[in-house]
């Protein structure tokens, strides 16, 4: 049974674990910290709790102390009992590229309950000033905030799991982020025209296909992400409305390709689509028809939208390279640099929707409505660049009709 000892401000819990080879009788011991916010009575329940429960672990053999296991050793059984019932396979498959990469070589030796602040500062440090792709200088505030958070999550569960006593991360400030407008990438206004004038003259050329022309129209017409594309079905458009639901989104794992629900609830959403491209759609649909009676059992399709050659879903990797062939093969006939088009992300067309519907006075509600973001105040903090336009532009309006209006 367990015994309890009082030890200053909180109380030692004590569980026989058998004896070693020796004979030598194993302890194992953890530390319960009352609430000072409850009661003495409700501090007594739940001592008393702590007690049992920690004694079924250790005779469980599920016990494990932050003393004697490592961070390498915890993160593995965190990756197998917390992981997978907390969180997405795809997000799972990032973090694992992030221990792997940048985390468990810096700190994964290390007694779990010895990681201090000072550990975590060197790991931050060294990520602002070195890479480990190759690529010049450091990683950016945000990717490192990643890492802070992956590390503050894995253990925070060994804080509730009784494993350490309190969470380093807590004593611990990544590096800011940069707010600097040049972190979002996107089209102007007349780059995007000429965009849409290179996706017509790979068309034309046989360069691209139908769908790869739609497939940029909805990241620029309606601002739908990459992955909520990639996982559209014929059944998720309504031709006579003129509008498309967002209800699932494509990832990628280490077992393949996967379909999962959006990023966040409120990416569960019905947008309309503009009427050109609900035509081109239609188009679309015919082509796609008479391919899969010309393919026969080499057909192989699922009743996606973009697909590869035998009618599978399109694999999510060829949105980018189609997109990059794009920009570079245009910028390549084009002379006049200040025509050329910058080399922005996939995404930044999900960007240039944004702040091309802000520039035009669309009111922030039915930006963010149309995004799928969970707040309008993630939406107002990724276009900040756009209002604080907008913001100048209203100043110098009432300005004009002021002073106008007094002349």
């Amino acid at each position: 049974m367990a015994s309890i000892t009082k030890r200053g401000n909180g109380y030692r819990i004590t569980v026989s674990n058998g004896r070693d080879r020796m004979g030598k009788q194993i302890l194992e011991t953890a530390t319960f910290i009352p609430d000072p916010d409850k009661t003495e009575r409700q501090n007594q329940k739940a001592l008393e709790r702590f007690a049992v429960e920690f004694e079924s672990r250790v005779k469980d053999g599920k016990y494990l102390s932050g003393e004697k296991i490592t961070f390498q050793d915890f993160t593995a059984t965190w990756l197998q009992e917390y992981a997978p019932q907390h969180l997405e396979v795809t997000t799972v498959d990032i973090y694992k590229r992030h221990l792997e990469q940048h985390i468990l070589p810096a700190i994964g030796h290390l007694k779990l309950s010895r990681i201090q602040p000072v550990h975590l500062n060197r790991l931050y440090n060294t990520m602002l000033q070195e890479r480990k792709d190759g690529k010049a200088g450091g990683y950016s505030a945000t990717t490192i905030k990643k890492i802070h958070a992956l590390i503050s999550s894995i253990m925070s569960t060994a804080v509730k799991w009784n494993v350490i006593l309190e969470n380093p991360c807590e004593r611990v400030s990544p590096p800011k982020q940069s707010k600097n407008i040049d972190d979002i990438a996107f089209f102007t206004l007349e780059q995007s025209a000429i965009f849409l004038d290179a996706i017509d003259h790979d068309l034309n050329t046989g360069k691209i296909h139908l769908q790869h022309k739609i497939f940029f129209y909805l990241a620029l017409f309606c601002g739908l992400r990459r992955g909520e594309t990639t996982a559209l079905e014929w059944s998720d458009f309504d031709f006579n409305q003129h509008t498309v639901n967002i209800s699932k989104s494509t990832g990628m794992t280490q077992n393949g390709i996967i379909t999962k629900a959006p990023k966040n609830k409120t990416s569960i959403r019905k947008i309309t689509v503009p009427q050109n491209v609900i035509m081109l759609l239609r188009q679309y649909q015919k082509e796609q028809y008479k391919l899969k009676l010309s393919l026969g059992d080499y057909w192989n399709g699922q009743n996606y939208v973009f697909i590869q050659d035998d009618g599978r879903q399109m694999h999510p990797s060829t949105p980018y390279k189609v997109f990059k062939g794009i920009i570079h093969r245009y910028n390549e006939r084009t002379s006049d640099n200040a025509l050329k088009l910058p080399d922005i992300p996939l995404h930044g067309l999900r960007h240039t929707s944004a702040t091309l519907l802000i520039s035009q006075n669309i009111d922030i509600r039915t930006v963010s409505n149309r995004l799928g973001h969970a707040q309008t105040s993630t939406t107002m903090n990724i276009y900040a660049h756009q209002l604080k336009k907008m913001d100048e532009k209203a100043a110098d309006t009432i300005e004009n009709l002021l002073f106008l209006k007094k002349c």
